[in-house]
This record gives structure tokens, C-alpha cells and sequence, in this order.
């Protein structure tokens, strides 16, 4: 980037690019008619995003990021609430840390 763009600037047309994806979204899904298949894998595609932001932190993570994947995984069975394994995820990693493991 050249040094003479102002950050401010950048920062403007980022936002203004961000709010257009945004608003682009909802105004072409509010013409599209869903079929079942559509809709599926719209309901799926949250939690596919999670998985591969969580996937290669895990593997590169070791035991505690594996650790903390699995109570993930069991809080996910057991409630189907995904703000829940996420919070308890984030708790088993930061106690393991804290034991310095």
C-alpha cells in the first residue's frame, strides 16, 4: 500500500466494502427462494466455519487445544448449544494454561 492512501481512508472503504457484503446478503437471499437442500446447508455452514477455524489451531495446538476440541465436541452432544462448548472449550484451555500445561 502506498505510504500517500491515508489509514483512515483505508479503514472508510473497508467498512463501506463490509457493510456492502452485508447488505448485498440480505437483499439477494430476501429474492431467492430456498429449497430444502439450500437450506440445509446454509443451517450447516456455521458450524463448518467453526470447525476449520478450530481445526488447524488444534492440531498445531497439542494436548490442551486437543483437549479443549474434545470437551467441545461433548458439550456440542450433550446441549446443542454452540455459545456453551465454546465457553467451556475456552475454560478448559485456560485452566490447563494455568497448570503451565
Amino acid at each position: 500500500m502506498p505510504d500517500s492512501v491515508p489509514a483512515w481512508l483505508v479503514i472508510l472503504a473497508m467498512a463501506a466494502v463490509t457493510y456492502g457484503l452485508r447488505a448485498g446478503g440480505y437483499l439477494v437471499m430476501g429474492r431467492v427462494t430456498l429449497t430444502p437442500p439450500v437450506r440445509r446447508a446454509l443451517e450447516a455452514l456455521p458450524g463448518a466455519i467453526l470447525i476449520a477455524t478450530v481445526a488447524p489451531v488444534a492440531l498445531r495446538g497439542g494436548g490442551v487445544a486437543l483437549a479443549a476440541l474434545a470437551v467441545t465436541a461433548a458439550v456440542m452432544a450433550l446441549s446443542r448449544k454452540d455459545t456453551l462448548a465454546v465457553a467451556a472449550a475456552v475454560g478448559v484451555a485456560a485452566l490447563a494454561r494455568s497448570f503451565g500445561l
